[in-house]
């Protein structure tokens, strides 16, 4: 049986990692002293789940954990620092401190290593995330212990619900854009001077790009903003969307 560890201090462990092609030693003094820290642990680096819907969502509202108090969120895993840092390149997840416990050592001393010989990987870390202020966890969402790789509690959505329960969804911007357009780059300058974080996706030019131009918003041209799924169109239609507000 899981169990949680709510009061109690996290273990005292010292992870080996890689910055700028050297070995340097990182202690969860160093992660948890006089902070206040979001922790979500899972299976593994570059699998399904993790990739596609743990590790995004954390990053994504990161900025709202902010606004909330929390000074850092760190995701482990029991896999070496090599891994750990290509996972972080290929997620472009700069707002997760990745911690990886390779020896598992952690995630022992958290009651959470797990046997997962059965799809070849050893031990790792059972699924859960915790709030840990000044190095006590205060709160920890543990998965159920049933068969598989169950993912109902530990998301980044219950951890916002925790903190502050009636956060509202922060608006999702995106544009479809091509490098060296001015039309793009004013449609840019109007959210950001308005304070609106979006998604840029740059199109090559060719077929392709005419193609999902043409299947997603019926259009020819760039720039091409969304605004939570609804098509706004190019920047003289954000201008005129913005003037009516």
């Amino acid at each position: 049986m899981l169990e949680s560890r709510e009061g109690q201090p996290v273990p005292k462990v010292t992870f080996r990692i890689r910055e700028d092609g050297e070995w340097e030693d990182l202690s969860t003094d160093d992660l948890f002293k006089g902070k206040t820290v979001i922790v979500f642990s899972l299976p593994g680096a570059f699998t399904p789940t993790c990739s596609s819907t743990h590790l995004p969502r954390y990053n994504e509202l990161a900025d709202v954990f902010r606004r909330q108090g929390v000074d850092a969120i760190l995701c482990v895993s029991v896999n070496d620092t090599f891994v750990m840092n290509e996972w972080k390149k290929d997620q472009d997840a700069e707002n997760i401190t990745f911690i990886p416990d390779g020896n598992g050592e952690f995630s022992d001393g958290m009651g959470m290593l797990v046997d997962k010989n059965e799809l070849g990987f050893g031990q790792r870390s059972w699924r859960y995330s915790m709030l840990v202020k000044d190095g006590i966890v205060e709160k920890m969402f543990i998965e159920p212990d049933e068969p598989g790789d169950p993912f109902h509690v530990s998301d980044a959505d219950t951890m916002l619900n925790y903190l502050c329960s009636d956060w509202q969804e922060p608006d999702a911007w995106a544009l479809f854009t091509r490098e060296g357009c001015p039309h793009c780059a004013r449609a840019k300058a109007m959210l950001e001077d308005r304070g609106f974080a979006y998604e840029n996706i740059p199109l090559i030019r060719g077929s392709h790009a005419s193609r999902v131009l043409r299947a997603v918003a019926n259009a020819g041209t760039v720039p091409q903003v969304f605004l939570n799924g609804r098509l706004i169109g190019g920047a003289d239609d954000l201008e005129q969307y913005f003037a009516a507000q």
